[in-house]
């Protein structure tokens, strides 16, 4: 599944620093101490602005930084997997691991001098009341917009997320899917059945049980599609078909 872009970046973004896996941003000469704390307040102050010019691996990469700075080492709980959004920025900020706050403004504030090399800190306005920092920073709802895939990049995973049967059943028709392969984007060896039966789709999961999903599959973390569901009608289903198959 191609990896699509917010939906307020621009695609030329691709290739620029900050990337959520990198840790080998240049951080260059930094001010110790308070001039720093400022710098890096400065710096999420003006990340709003730049929302056009940055892609989703640098907005994860600068949200894990200032988790980093705010909260210290990353000690939540890993959200459920289907809540896709939520993984990546846990998965950004846990790769972080001891990473000092100091580092972690040097990080953010060189990545916001990245996307905007003209930013002077000394002109930055004075924060008002309308930009007060939150879950991320700034305006953080902007900075994780609803992801935007062209129809015709979406595949069988898309559709069993979008409980949108018709194309399921037509990408299962054309057998050109393997609906057992897993999901290389996601990384956890989900198959389409975990994705239905974790979005609680019964008519999804039941279409790909008669299209010869196999239920005994496991994800990377050794878990059954009926043991991501809280469904109870789906659960039974896969339980029975698997009982009917032995």
């Amino acid at each position: 599944m191609a990896s699509p872009p917010l939906a307020a970046v621009a695609a030329a973004a691709a290739g620029s620093g900050g990337e959520a896996s990198s840790g080998s941003e240049e951080t260059g000469a930094a001010p110790p101490g308070r001039d720093l704390a400022a710098l890096f307040e400065q710096a999420a102050e003006r990340l709003p602005a730049l929302l056009p010019a940055a892609s989703k691996e640098q907005l994860l990469y600068l949200y894990a930084r200032y988790k980093q700075v705010k909260f210290g080492t990353c000690n939540t709980p890993k959200p459920s997997f289907f809540d896709f959004e939520g993984k990546q920025k846990w998965e950004a900020w846990k790769a972080l691991g001891d990473t000092s706050p100091h580092q972690a403004m040097q990080e953010y504030v060189a990545t916001v001098k990245k996307l905007d090399p003209s930013w002077n800190p000394q002109t930055t306005e004075k924060r008002g009341k309308e930009s007060k920092t939150a879950f991320g920073g700034p305006v953080v709802s902007s900075l994780y917009q609803e992801e935007t895939i062209r129809e015709e990049d979406k595949n069988i995973f898309d559709y069993c997320r979008e409980n949108n049967i018709d194309y399921v059943t037509k990408a299962i028709r054309s057998k050109k899917v393997d609906v057992n392969v897993t999901d290389e984007e996601d990384g956890e060896g989900q198959t389409a059945l975990h994705y239905a039966a974790a979005c609680e789709f019964l008519d999804i999961v039941e279409l790909l049980l008669k299209s010869g999903a196999d239920p005994t599959l496991r994800d990377q973390e050794g878990c059954l599609p009926e043991e991501v569901t809280d469904c109870k009608a789906i659960t039974l289903a896969l339980q029975q078909h698997t009982a009917g198959k032995t």
